[in-house]
């Protein structure tokens, strides 16, 4: 089953604007559940990605900027709400990373690789943008020792959320609004 890149054009302005208010609530949302949830992953920082199938879901859905505003209110506001200023600095840093990534993979090759396999790119990607991020604050290239670790929870995060959005996509795309 193949999506197709494209704008809601069904929607006016103001449904399409609710539409991403109601996926960023979405996406807070889901990131605090997945905070309650007693997941030991035995990894430090390793964690499910709940939010991140909204993330993968827009960007099937919605244009890049709008996907890109989903991306940056949602880290905003779980930060504000959850968070402290270096635990933005990683999650800002793991989702644009992210979300280029995807979004380059899915417009290039949308033929050849599956919302399955953009979502495991989009997982190792994540973990790579917060190690980049943990490089530069603690100023010591050996950190990244630790990406072996960190593929492996986001290869198995990853499909997951590739698996949890393949099917959102199926139902969403029933919907009046985006067929």
């Amino acid at each position: 089953m193949k999506y197709q890149i494209k704008t809601i054009y069904n929607m006016t302005k103001t449904q399409n604007m609710i539409f991403v208010a109601l996926l960023v609530a979405q996406a807070i949302v889901l990131s605090i559940i997945e905070r309650m949830i007693p997941i030991n992953f035995a990894i430090p920082g390793a964690k499910l990605g709940l939010a991140n199938i909204v993330t993968l879901t827009s960007i099937y859905l919605f244009s890049f900027r709008q996907t890109f505003s989903i991306i940056i209110l949602r880290t905003i506001m779980t930060s504000f709400i959850m968070g402290s200023f270096s635990s933005f600095m990683y999650s800002i840093s793991g989702a644009l990373l992210s979300f280029f990534v995807m979004y380059f993979l899915m417009v290039v090759s949308r033929e050849k690789i599956s919302i399955i396999g953009v979502s495991l790119v989009g997982g190792v990607s994540h973990n790579i943008g917060q190690l980049i991020v943990a490089m530069m604050i603690i100023q010591n290239g050996r950190i990244f020792y630790y990406l072996p670790f960190l593929i492996l929870t986001g290869t198995g995060t990853g499909l997951a959320v590739g698996i949890t959005a393949k099917y959102l996509l199926g139902y969403l795309r029933n919907l009046r609004y985006f067929n």
